[in-house]
């Protein structure tokens, strides 16, 4: 790659986005000479008028660029140019794509196999079971989970893929030193870990409110898909679901209570051609022409249970059921069904969300 100090200063060029920017590239080739290049070569490139020639030549916040790599580096943090071996293969494709992402953790060939997963903040219970059922089942099969580490469904779904051992990919709306939300700053730790998180702006830019809806771009570009799962009428997800679109990626939906708030914006996604999932094997069946062989199967070791424990999973299903109902309905004591409950949570055939509510897993 070249110099890292150019590629930064070409993200900075004001009025002059990822799209001229790209146009400037397919001419001068690397940001260096589009520094170099006088006007009359600079205007002759589409998109290029006397303002934003004048913008390129005049460009003076050198010190600003050199401060910013300084702090790149204390920070162990890199910025990826866009001609970068490490900038990720299926972002690159996109016609938005940021001249230069910064990025902490690191990208893998695998990671072109990406499903990116977005919903509510405030999930119900049942897109919090749907999403870590679905999101561990993908990261299983193989796929890294790309989400913007937002409350709810999105750090679930990172959640989910760091629970199988797995890759996930978190884009930020901030400066990576900025996380957001703060509360979320040791899952980022742990997605570098396993992965990467990825933000488009420099270090020190604070999670503006506007910043997060062009973000969403970077979400669907790194992904086959983006799956849905619990969104309003008027979700943020909704409008990464739009730039998949844009982007020639598919779109998932998980079909939800039809009087539920929560599921308004994906039950809609679903009737306009959304494809309505209920479990992992529904994103692999329609993507399978481009999977090649890709996925990995995943082998459950077959789990020993008594004759209690049979009985209690058999009461169980997929959506959460608080212990005072599983005690009524199978006669034993609440203090007796929940030790057999938590030495079936220890062998990953339940699960416990808050309130002693319990899930098949």
């Amino acid at each position: 790659m070249s110099d890292p100090r150019y590629w930064i200063a070409l993200s900075m060029l004001p009025d002059i986005g990822p799209v001229v920017s790209r146009k400037l590239l397919s001419v001068f080739e690397t940001p260096e000479r589009i520094f170099d290049a006088g006007i009359d070569d600079l205007l002759s490139v589409e998109g290029i008028g006397i303002n934003r020639a004048k913008s390129i030549k005049e460009f003076s916040s050198w010190k600003d660029v050199n401060a910013q790599v300084q702090s790149l580096e204390k920070k162990d943090i890199k910025a990826i140019g866009l001609d970068a071996p490490s900038y990720p293969e299926m972002l690159r494709e996109i016609e938005d794509a940021p001249v230069v992402i910064y990025m902490k953790g690191d990208i893998s060939p695998q990671d072109k196999y990406a499903i990116a997963i977005v919903g509510s903040r405030k999930p119900t219970s049942y897109g919090i079971s749907v999403t870590e059922n679905i999101s561990e089942e993908l990261a299983s099969m193989g796929f890294t989970i790309v989400s913007g580490m937002a409350r709810g469904i999105d750090a679930i779904s990172h959640k989910g893929a760091l629970m199988a051992g797995c890759r996930t990919m978190a884009v930020l709306g901030s400066g990576l030193d900025v996380p957001y939300p703060p509360e979320n700053k040791a899952l980022m730790d742990k997605i570098a870990l396993s992965g990467c998180v990825i933000s488009e702006l420099p270090l020190g830019a604070p999670p503006d409110k506007e910043n997060f809806p062009k973000r969403n771009r970077l979400i669907s570009g790194l992904s086959l898909g983006v799956l849905v799962i619990e969104a309003t009428s008027n979700s943020g997800s909704l409008i990464t679901a739009g730039y998949a679109l844009e982007q020639n990626r598919e779109v998932f939906a998980v079909p939800g209570n039809i009087n539920s708030h929560n599921s308004k914006g994906t039950n809609e996604l679903i009737k306009r051609g959304a494809i309505l999932t209920r479990r992992a094997e529904d994103i692999v069946e329609e993507l399978a022409p481009v999977l090649k062989g890709f996925i990995r199967s995943k082998e459950k070791s077959k789990i020993e249970i008594t004759d209690e424990e049979k009985t209690l999973c058999d009461l169980l299903s997929g959506e959460p059921k608080h212990i005072d109902i599983i005690s009524r309905e199978s006669g034993l004591p609440a203090s007796k069904a929940l030790g057999i409950l938590l030495g079936l949570e220890l062998k990953g055939a339940v699960r416990q969300m808050s309130g002693k509510r319990f899930y098949l897993a």
